[in-house]
């Protein structure tokens, strides 16, 4: 896995936040999933014969990365790719397998219904007013959107699939051959079709994006790391570093 640490303001998540839209939080309360006297969900839910699974759907068994709301399966050749900000907080999580990029997304939505069809035509008119011409196809995971989009490396192919789940929306955007053509990169598939959310029970705004962050030892081997420079410009500065400039003496005033 690789990560690194944005300094910035979070950004990235804002502007997730902006591209899948904001709703109240009454809508969410509304539609908020019953519990039982523990506080877990009501069972009688039918299991999804493919994921990405709810947290109390997902099957036993299956190695993964814990980045809080989104469980990552362990794929054999893809690399996870994170962006997180000094407190451990994810920005960005990206998939990479050869040539091929899934980056993956998560928010809250309503249980009484799903918000892809909503969330699909969206981006199709942000895209469209960036003048960016995409369709409508039928994939695996149901309609899916297609477009060739132009960035600083050239035209690149990419994918939009949404998937809705009890009060979640997964929203996974595949670059490069694998927005053309699944085949192209079966492990990044196999990732979605494993990925698990963890929704929690709190009530948030519909499409706001779910809260992820590093795993535990990962972000204490970056605090850790992050000290160890600290400490190593300081000891470089006492004992090393440029001696502070002095100030030239006045000139003697002429009588």
């Amino acid at each position: 896995m690789i990560f690194s640490r944005n300094r910035g303001s979070g950004r990235q998540a804002k502007s997730d936040a902006r591209a899948a839209g904001r709703d109240s939080v009454d809508e969410e309360l509304a539609g908020a999933e019953a519990l039982d006297e523990d506080g877990e969900p009501r069972a009688g839910k039918s299991p999804r014969a493919d994921g990405p699974y709810d947290i109390s759907e997902a099957p036993d068994g299956i190695a993964q990365l814990d980045l809080g709301a989104l469980k990552v399966p362990a794929v054999d050749g893809v690399e996870v790719r994170v962006q997180a900000d000094n407190d451990g907080k994810i920005q960005q999580v990206v998939l990479v397998f050869q040539e091929s990029a899934l980056q993956l997304g998560v928010f809250a939505a309503p249980r009484s219904e799903g918000i892809w069809d909503e969330v699909r035509g969206e981006i199709r008119k942000q895209l469209f007013n960036d003048g960016v011409a995409a369709e409508e196809v039928d994939g695996d995971w149901g309609t899916e959107l297609r477009a060739r989009v132009r960035t600083p490396d050239g035209l690149t192919d990419i994918r939009f699939v949404g998937v809705d789940g009890p009060r979640w929306l997964v929203r996974a955007v595949f670059q490069g051959p694998a927005a053309i053509d699944p085949a192209a990169a079966p492990p990044l598939q196999e990732c979605l079709r494993n990925l698990v959310v963890e929704r929690g029970h709190e009530a948030m705004p519909v499409r706001e994006p779910l809260p992820l962050h590093l795993p535990k030892e990962v972000a204490e081997a970056g605090a850790q790391q992050a000290a160890d420079a600290e400490d190593t410009n300081g000891a470089n500065g006492a004992d090393g570093g440029e001696e502070p400039r002095r100030k030239p003496s006045p000139r003697p005033r002429r009588k």
